[in-house]
């Protein structure tokens, strides 16, 4: 298990950090040696099951940008999505408006620290676990978390999004 270090963090994961420290949370931004730019990667890094992972994704949603926080062994079921959002239909956001709407790469998107706040819908499967894993605006930084806090620090609502 590759539990990373803390110290001297990317510029990203600081922010992320900084966040999370002015939010009231406990949680501390680890940047992991070996990869956590997919659900699969992170989980063998961080030593936990794959549904831990958090997948930060991007979907457009009405015209407007919105995030889906999705346990990292589900995949977005479109239409409960739309649902969830009340909206009609939502399409998956190309590289350039996730970098442009979070300000962090694909494969390292935080559920925090964008520029502006972002509809945010949580899965409600990640209720299965006590530890959830969060990218942390890198592809090798995460965080730990637990569904409450997550849905707290993103204002998301919970629902069934697979």
């Amino acid at each position: 298990m590759d539990r990373g270090k803390q110290n001297a963090l990317h510029r990203n994961a600081r922010r992320v950090q900084e966040v999370l420290e002015a939010a009231g949370s406990p949680a501390r931004v680890l940047e992991v040696e070996s990869s956590a730019r997919t659900a699969g990667d992170a989980a063998q890094s961080l030593g936990v099951e794959v549904g831990q992972i958090v997948k930060s994704l991007v979907f457009v949603a009405d015209g407007e940008p919105v995030l889906l926080l999705v346990a990292g062994d589900h995949r977005v079921d479109p239409e409960r999505a739309s649902r969830a959002l009340g909206v009609n239909g939502i399409k998956k956001a190309d590289a350039e408006v996730v970098r442009e709407t979070t300000s962090f790469p694909i494969g390292g998107v935080a559920p925090v620290g964008h520029p502006r706040p972002m509809r945010t819908v949580v899965d409600e499967s990640l209720e299965r676990f006590d530890v959830i894993w969060a990218a942390a605006g890198t592809p090798n930084a995460v965080f730990p978390t637990s569904l409450d806090e997550l849905t707290t620090l993103t204002s998301g609502v919970i629902a069934d999004l697979g």
